[in-house]
């Protein structure tokens, strides 16, 4: 469908057939998607393409400081809106600068279309100045990709790369195009017709007999357990996925990546599982008899040793790429197709039940473990940064839209802010990168922009992408940024504390000073160094007209509990020691391994 808002030459060519140049073909093909903002970085064999860019004033294009930085943003604009993001570089290093950006996008399954530009045809294959054969670098790491040599041939492959990033599981797709191919002209007829491309089948749909079986294992389960994957946010799963538990009574453990796509504050959720998940998930997924794993890759993180991982347990594997089916965990049935569509398909029929003796066992569990569902968490003078992450969920009534870099504070939020709603976290699962929440945060508020906000970064991974800073600065994009500084690559450091007798090597990080930084890119800067200033500025950022930064100066040695040590069983967990005050109130054991949670069952 044209949308009615484009311009007059995006107009004509969307009624048939026009003669355009390349590079206005690559803007009108991308405005017939319905694009409206794009990311990038320019350069020379991508010039032609700018030049035409202000023919179209419908798009705009944001300028980036690096193009990783452009990478993170289309990935973040895409995991907030469910919609194709778009990244635009230059051949070579601009190329090459996106391929951690275009990896971190394929391991999560996120829809982005990279379009770079290339050396002429003529070219190709000389070791040209800026040369490098991109779609032969990304081909491990993309959907798809297409090198492009003749202008007639851009709309159509335009059109293909959007219909395989968003079909199926979704990806990342590259479009290489030639320096010539944007400098010549072609005649383009606009083709709406669906896509058809031989050996591509993104749709699958289970057999009536799986469902049988799915429901035959489902009525026999006395112990069962859902796994709330990727791909209950990517189906939109959340609705019905809420229906089929309240009818079944089964409880909800979530991927780091399935945070939100079942409401942290049901009473039906556990929360995450995996190697930092809560003891009693860990436990109730070794001791229950069916699994129904949604929309998950059954991922290292979340199994732990496979040769005991979840041995008592039936498997119901519900996933859209059939690649993924038994690669690391052997299931007993596959239900291949969309967690949506098939949650819906079985809840008719699955059995109106609940199941008190499996959640007793559960809250016996629960009750006996630190759990983190109290109102306060005690301090002893100390700023950690889990009071920092709980009270920016307190403050924001959990309603802020999230955006983390990998590491100890990954962790923290996942642990300590409660996602009720999808697309509410984004995070970098699959590649762990660093670096991403910052511009993944401004793509995010660009495709949300009344949503508020929050990069929760390290002091390690805010320093890999502080200049898009600037980018935020420029295109008044309002953002919070909360550093949890603790002078240390932190989780590095906490292995090295776990498993390499405390042998801190290089791991120990200065920072710049946070404050003038921000101050210097003409936002607002803030530093915390104590559990009272938290409140205020949280305040302040939020009044902010401009994007802000808070330096919060956390315990420098504090650890992520519990913790499975690779390798290890997933019930053999690193927990954090307990030590109590002669009050009864939670205290620090040592300055290394602070405690700040008491229990409560579940009501």
């Amino acid at each position: 469908m044209t949308d009615p808002s484009i311009n007059a030459l995006a107009q004509t060519a969307s009624l048939g057939t026009q003669t355009m140049t390349g590079s206005q073909i690559i803007w009108a093909a991308l405005v017939r998607e319905g694009v409206r903002i794009v990311f990038g970085y320019p350069g020379g064999a991508i010039m032609p393409a700018y030049d035409a860019l202000p023919q179209f004033p419908e798009l705009r294009h944001v300028l980036t400081r690096h193009e990783q930085g452009a990478a993170h943003m289309a990935d973040g604009y895409a995991r907030a809106s469910g919609k194709v993001g778009v990244a635009v570089a230059t051949s070579g290093p601009g190329a090459t600068n996106l391929v951690t950006g275009i990896a971190n996008a394929m391991l999560d399954s996120i829809p982005v279309v990279f379009i770079t530009g290339q050396v002429g045809s003529r070219l190709l294959g000389t070791d040209a100045f800026q040369e490098v054969d991109i779609t032969g670098v990304t081909l491990p790491i993309t959907k798809h990709n297409f090198l492009v040599t003749r202008a007639e041939d851009i709309a159509p492959a335009i059109h293909k790369a959007f219909y395989i990033a968003r079909s199926g599981r979704p990806g990342p797709v590259v479009v290489d195009i030639t320096k010539d191919a944007q400098q010549k002209s072609a005649s383009v007829t606009w083709n709406d017709a669906p896509v058809r491309l031989p050996g591509y089948r993104p749709e699958y749909h289970p057999r009536d007999e799986d469902y049988a079986l799915a429901l035959a294992m489902i009525r026999e389960a006395r112990q069962p357990i859902i796994f709330c994957g990727h791909g209950v946010v990517e189906a939109n799963a959340t609705g019905t996925l809420i229906d089929f538990v309240k009818k079944t009574d089964i409880p909800v453990a979530e991927t780091l990546l399935g945070l939100g796509g079942f409401p942290a504050t049901d009473s039906h959720s556990l929360g995450m599982m995996g190697m930092h998940g809560e003891e009693w998930v860990n436990t109730a997924i070794q001791d229950a008899d069916l699994i129904i794993a949604l929309g998950m890759r059954f991922d290292d993180r979340v199994t732990g040793n496979l040769q005991t991982y979840a041995a008592k347990a039936k498997k119901i594997h519900v996933e859209l790429d059939p690649a993924e089916v038994n690669k690391i965990v052997k299931v007993d049935l596959a239900l291949i197709g969309d967690a949506r569509e098939i949650l819906a398909h079985l809840l008719p029929d699955v059995p109106r039940q609940k199941l008190p003796d499996w959640w007793a066992q559960i809250d016996r569990n629960r009750g006996a473990a630190a759990v983190r569902d109290i109102i306060e968490l005690p301090d002893a003078g100390r700023l950690h940064a889990a009071h920092v992450i709980h009270d920016l969920w307190r403050l924001t009534e959990g309603k802020a839209l999230v955006v983390t870099d990998v590491g100890q504070h990954q962790m923290w939020e996942a642990q300590y802010y409660k996602h009720d709603h999808a697309r509410r976290l984004l995070t970098s699962g699959g590649l762990g990168t660093m670096g991403f929440a910052l511009p993944a945060a401004i793509g995010a508020k660009l495709a949300c922009p009344d949503e508020e906000v929050w990069a929760i970064v390290g002091d390690g991974g805010i320093q890999m992408t502080q200049a898009e800073l600037q980018t935020a600065r420029q295109d008044s994009v309002k953002i919070n940024v909360a550093i949890i500084n603790n002078g240390f690559l932190g989780m590095v450091r906490q292995w090295q504390e776990f498993f390499h007798e405390g042998r801190y090597v290089c791991t120990p990080i200065t920072s710049p000073d946070y404050v003038r930084l921000a101050e210097a890119h003409g936002l607002l800067g803030l530093r915390v160094t104590r559990r009272d200033e938290v409140a205020a500025a949280v305040a302040a950022a939020r009044a902010s007209p401009v994007a802000t930064v808070i330096d919060f100066r956390v315990e420098q040695e504090d650890s992520v509990y519990p913790m499975v040590a690779t390798g290890s069983d997933l019930a053999d967990m690193i927990l954090r020691p307990l030590a109590f005050d002669g009050e009864g109130t939670p205290a620090p054991t040592s300055q290394h391994n602070p405690i700040y949670q008491t229990g409560k069952d579940r009501s």
